[in-house]
């Protein structure tokens, strides 16, 4: 018998490294995503195949189901994840991988795997959904993250992300503005470090308090905005802000300083996507410098 499970990728708006904190950030669910098919074969070992956008195998393993033993692997740094996962689920549940007479599971992506948009947490969510257990938990044990991207994983539509007293508060919001044909999604073309982002925010001496209520508060502003200049303002009062407690300079100083409209930082500084303000043709001022993967907001966000 075979089962699929699903998982949308994620786009943080706004709230960044803050919401680690507490503070609330914007999210988008993406209509990029990723499945996860397992079925039931007589091989007694457990089969794994990753599948990119483009239908290339790009992770291939197999593991047995004593102590999840690597017997064959085309990544070990990869496969030492993959267990890393698999065995923390079996942890939350002991039944999960248990005498089971062989297992095959296919991975399949949406998008391609450098964008940033999730290839982790809709695993980590799928794995979750399989094993029947609560797939927060095992992106904190395994991972950490505020989970928000987990939270995207899981609904259909915009929300609202905050953890209070380390428990995600999820609010569903219709985050539809009225000058979304004005919002485009801009990649970088390279992928940031988490990790190595929330480290170096780590690092940093601010008024905590006074940072999550103000970006709080622009978050709830931005989910509200009425106009495409109170947006573009919000945008720009918000990488102002980081980028103070950062210690380093926008993107749009850096990179786009001669640009008209608003640019925005989305998650890790420096890399992954960006979202930026204007019209359709004002995209070729970012083709011009080599950045050809623009989505507009309407292709990006999953709303049903």
């Amino acid at each position: 018998m075979g089962k699929t499970f699903y998982s949308n990728g994620k786009l943080l708006l706004s709230g960044e490294y803050v919401i680690l904190d507490g503070a609330i950030g914007l999210a988008i669910p993406t209509k990029f995503g990723q499945s996860l098919e397992k079925k039931d074969t007589s091989s007694g070992m457990l089969e794994w195949k990753s599948i990119d956008e483009k239908g290339a195998t790009w992770f291939e393993a197999t593991y047995g189901f004593e102590n999840l033993k690597e017997h064959s692997t085309s990544d070990k740094s990869v496969s030492a994840t993959l267990k890393q996962l698999l065995a923390e689920a079996k942890v939350q549940n002991s039944n999960f991988l248990d005498a089971s007479s062989g297992l095959k599971i296919e991975t399949k992506l949406s998008f391609p795997r450098n964008w940033g948009l999730g290839t982790s947490s809709t695993l980590i969510n799928n794995i979750a959904q399989w094993a029947q257990i609560d797939a927060y938990q095992l992106l904190w044990n395994a991972f950490g993250g505020s989970g928000y991207d987990i939270a995207c994983a899981q609904h259909d539509s915009p929300i609202l992300y905050q953890l209070i007293d380390k428990t995600p508060n999820v609010e569903k919001i219709p985050f539809d503005p009225s000058f979304k044909d004005s919002l485009f999604f801009v990649y970088l073309n390279q992928k940031k470090s988490s990790k190595e982002a929330i480290a170096s925010y780590r690092k940093q001496n601010f008024d905590k308090k006074k940072l999550i209520s103000k970006v709080s508060s622009i978050t709830k502003k931005m989910a509200e905005a009425s106009t495409l200049i109170e947006f573009e303002s919000l945008l720009r009062e918000h990488e102002q802000t980081i980028s103070e407690v950062l210690d380093l300079p926008t993107i749009k100083t850096t990179h786009f300083s001669d640009y008209a409209g608003a640019v925005k930082s989305l998650g890790g500084w420096g890399g992954d996507f960006i979202l930026v303000t204007g019209s359709k043709d004002d995209m070729n001022y970012f083709r011009t410098k080599g950045y050809n993967t623009i989505i507009p907001f309407a292709e990006m966000v999953l709303d049903r």
